[in-house]
């Protein structure tokens, strides 16, 4: 879905310090399916986190530096958490791209902005470490949310700090800090924060999407990755 605030990050493509090493000359890219279409994902995979990283290791193998994808998917593996279960109707709508790779990757500012928010959201499925930075471009503010970060990278982080563009800031947490989930980068813009601090919902109710995705725009227009994923 595109609106305005993707249309402004659009005009703005190629200018954005990469938000993880990634050469698409030498690196190879997965694009990865959390949907009910992979049958690999068994419940008894999705449950165990061991199994999970397991099996998300298994898939880049040798070959990808990184696997990717999960704008506006529908996936079946948030029935691992009672963070996604709601009465009426689970989320299960995901509103950023994961980037999945090795524990400790390097993650870099794309754009400078200022610390918005952090925390150390802890439930077993949540974003474990985040941080979220503020940013304007043209007069035009909006958000980034970086989820499933190492626990040492919120350590002396202060709101309303700088963040410059390309400063090596965070990295990808462990099962452990990261929410319990295998490591990954969930990488998601957010036009307003609301009331929200230090936490925003990355995944939403199906009946929900049209009003998140206005709010969240597809975060590809920042990392520019997706074109590559094989």
């Amino acid at each position: 879905m595109q609106n305005s605030l993707y249309n402004l990050l659009d005009k703005y493509r190629g200018n954005y310090f990469p938000v993880v090493n990634f050469d698409p000359e030498k690196d190879a890219l997965l694009k990865m399916d959390f949907t009910n279409a992979n049958r690999e994902l068994t419940e008894e995979v999705i449950t165990n986190t061991e199994l999970f990283s397991t099996y998300v290791t298994d898939k880049l193998g040798t070959e990808y530096t990184y696997g990717i994808g999960g704008y506006n998917e529908h996936r079946t593996i948030y029935a691992r958490s009672a963070v996604f279960d709601e009465v009426e109707e689970p989320r299960r709508l995901h509103l950023g791209i994961d980037i999945w790779g090795l524990a400790g990757t390097p993650i870099f500012c794309p754009i400078g902005g200022y610390v918005h928010s952090f925390a150390f959201n802890d439930s077993y499925g949540d974003y474990g470490a985040t941080i979220i930075l503020h940013h304007q471009l043209d007069g035009i503010s909006f958000n980034t949310l970086y989820g499933h970060l190492c626990l040492r990278d919120l350590a002396g982080l202060q709101e309303g700090q700088y963040i410059s563009r390309g400063a090596e800031f965070a990295h990808f947490g462990d099962p452990l800090e990261n929410g319990f989930w295998p490591p990954h980068l969930h990488f998601q813009v957010i036009k307003e924060m609301h009331v929200a601090s230090g936490d925003y919902p990355g995944v939403c109710k199906l009946s929900e999407r049209d009003t998140y995705l206005e709010n969240c725009p597809d975060p590809d227009v920042i990392l520019n990755m997706m074109q590559y994923a094989k």
